[in-house]
């Protein structure tokens, strides 16, 4: 079964082994160790990051390394780069209406003062 990798960034637990995998290369028993989960638990999240095309096994004698492959990555992050510009485009759009917002309501602060300060005037 092919998984994509947002079935994989999913779960914290398989985010935390694809973090661990992106510095270096580990066996089983070594990312197991990071965990409080049986390494039976640790397998099944492997294997899952392996469906998901995030993580190459490759056996060195009677172990197996893991290491991690964030290419299908992309695919997440080209799907949160759509968000970013439209959030951004969104935002820039807020900044110039509160910006002019703003300034309309410095000039109307202005005319007020100023019609208070000429009464003041007339009256003396």
């Amino acid at each position: 079964m092919r998984r994509d990798p947002f079935q994989a960034i999913a779960d914290p637990t398989r985010r935390e082994i694809i973090r661990l995998l992106a510095r270096q290369s580990l066996n089983l028993n070594a990312i197991a160790e990071n965990f409080d989960i049986s390494r039976p638990a640790i397998s099944k999240q492997i294997k899952i990051l392996t469906q998901c095309g995030l993580i190459l096994v490759r056996k060195r004698g009677r172990e197996r390394y893991c290491e991690a492959n964030l290419r299908s990555l992309g695919q997440v992050s080209d799907w949160v780069d759509q968000y970013r510009v439209f959030w951004t485009g969104k935002l820039d759009a807020l900044e110039s209406f509160l910006a002019r917002e703003s300034s309309s309501s410095g000039k109307a602060n202005q005319r007020t003062a100023s019609r208070h300060s000429s009464k003041k005037s007339k009256r003396k």
